[in-house]
């Protein structure tokens, strides 16, 4: 995880929810947005709230995990 990132201002990325995302109910979610130096995670039903910051490698080892779950 990292403390700070270049990627600005959040709400101008380029958020994205997951295609597995319960489409019925789409405030459950987490959304993903990627930028050159962090992979960012915020919860949709707050979307101007906090975020987390994961750095391109955290990320790519969290995906395989989450996925085996």
């Amino acid at each position: 995880m990292i403390g700070e990132t270049s990627a600005g201002d959040a709400s101008e990325l380029a958020w994205f929810k997951s295609s597995y995302s319960d489409s019925s109910n789409s405030n459950e979610c987490v959304e993903v947005a990627t930028a050159p130096d962090a992979v960012l995670v915020r919860d949709s039903k707050h979307a101007h709230g906090p975020h987390l910051a994961l750095t391109p490698a955290a990320w790519a080892g969290f995906v395989p995990y989450a996925a085996r779950r």
